[in-house]
């Protein structure tokens, strides 16, 4: 069998835990995470409600309590009060029940018929999760507002753009109900106002959800904390554990203030699964938290990784990455014949190459760096993706990996000056590698 594995699956494997791999944004594991899952796995408990496996239900709510605290959410969104947390698979599921259930809750204030009339705001760096939370949600492809952004304001969504389209819909009759800020863009890592943002949507009485999916970890950095400035203002907060937080996927920790709103939109109630402590309030159960009914036991890696690894260690792990990705971003900065496209906050560069002297049309400029993505992932030695902003082609490198040392983004960065050479057809210049 492990033969069978090595030759026939290995070889169409994508290693996303190579130290050279800096494609989209990382899925990290460890020690601890795998001894969770392979502990969970043994254990095979479908913990849907707190009855089927307390001590699922019991941890995650414990852990989820614990991560909030490094994080320094509120204490509304802690299981004491009426919110809390709960693991989802990923950050589109996130965003789907927190929509669903402003939806719901919606609904019940202006009447079922105003389903058509309902509008979503995000911003057209937004995470592509938000389109498919609504069409999945029954609102219409129209009322979902993705605001334009630019270089003005480093890609992230500007309050007052915001603001005139609310006024605008509800000028026209339709009823603004969902609007979503986001703390690390998928394409450049960018930060929406937060605070700003949930002002806007609480005198509008629209639900807040922040998607912190990828830059939430470094949030538990004291220097880094202050990206979720205005979080006091959301109704719902989201972050992965399994992207940059050493836990092995799946594992999205999702926040809420109000965990009525969650249960009243996805709570069923059959016969077969009516028990003793779930009639009587007395307990969590979190298939009402979610879409599907079963769950497994998620709580356990996670627990793991804080247990294991602590808080110190973390931070050290986060620390070193964007400490990494500013190398790269000195390497770029000294190669004239490279850009920074938008600036690094965390862990992600956003860069390009440019087109030769003279050589300014757009369709050509963004030629090139397709085909350096192209030639730099054929070489088999890295691995990184592209986005566009502003029309430009841009390529990405997010460090990440739990392996990657400085030798590795070195030799990255020496690949791209060759592929880019060969591309341009001139030497390389001696003006790329800082020390």
């Amino acid at each position: 069998m492990i033969v069978d594995v090595q030759s026939k699956i290995l070889p169409g494997v994508t290693h996303w835990q190579s130290p050279n791999f800096y494609a989209y944004y990382p899925s990290n594991s460890s020690v601890a995470g795998f001894l969770g899952e392979m502990l969970s796995a043994a254990i095979n408990m479908v913990g849907f409600s707190w009855i089927t496996s307390p001590a699922a239900t019991e941890l995650e709510m414990i852990v989820l309590d614990w991560l909030g605290k490094l994080l320094k959410l509120p204490q509304e969104f802690l299981s004491p009060g009426h919110g809390g947390g709960v693991i989802q698979g990923t950050a589109s599921e996130a965003v789907l029940v927190v929509l669903l259930a402003a939806r719901d809750k919606t609904l019940r204030r202006v009447g079922k018929s105003a389903l058509g009339k309902l509008v979503v705001y995000g911003s057209d760096q937004t995470h592509s999760a938000l389109q498919k939370a609504c069409q999945i949600g029954g609102v219409h492809p129209e009322n979902c507002r993705l605001l334009k952004t630019d270089s003005s304001t480093n890609y992230a969504l500007p309050p007052e753009i915001v603001s005139e389209a609310i006024s605008h819909d509800i000028s026209i009759g339709l009823i603004p109900f969902f609007l979503c800020g986001t703390v690390g863009t998928t394409s450049s890592a960018t930060v929406d106002p937060l605070y700003s943002l949930g002002k806007i949507a609480k005198s509008n009485d629209m639900w807040f959800h922040v998607d912190a999916a990828y830059a939430g970890s470094a949030c538990i950095c004291p220097e880094y904390r202050k990206y979720l400035d205005g979080v006091e203002e959301a109704d719902s907060f989201n972050m992965n554990a399994h992207k940059w937080f050493l836990t092995n996927f799946d594992c999205s920790t999702l926040w809420v203030k109000d965990r009525n709103a969650l249960i009243q939109s996805l709570s069923t109630n059959p016969e077969f699964l009516k028990n003793k402590a779930s009639q009587a309030n007395l307990v969590v159960d979190y298939k009402d938290w979610q879409i599907p009914l079963g769950r497994r036991f998620r709580s356990l890696k996670l627990w793991m990784v804080l247990r294991l690894y602590g808080v110190e260690n973390l931070q050290h792990y986060l620390r070193n990455h964007i400490e990494l990705a500013k190398y790269f971003e000195e390497c770029v900065g000294q190669d004239s014949r490279f850009e920074v496209v938008a600036p690094r906050l965390f862990a992600l560069v956003c860069f390009r190459l440019l087109p030769p002297v003279g050589d300014n049309e757009v369709c050509r400029s963004n030629k090139l760096n397709q085909v350096l993505l192209e030639a730099v992932n054929s070489t088999g030695k890295l691995f990184i993706s592209h986005t566009a902003l502003s029309g430009m082609y841009t390529l990405r490198f997010a460090v990440g990996a739990p392996l990657t040392e400085r030798r590795h983004i070195a030799a990255a960065w020496k690949v791209l000056q060759d592929e880019a050479s060969t591309l341009l057809g001139a030497p390389l210049q001696d003006n790329g590698n800082p020390s």
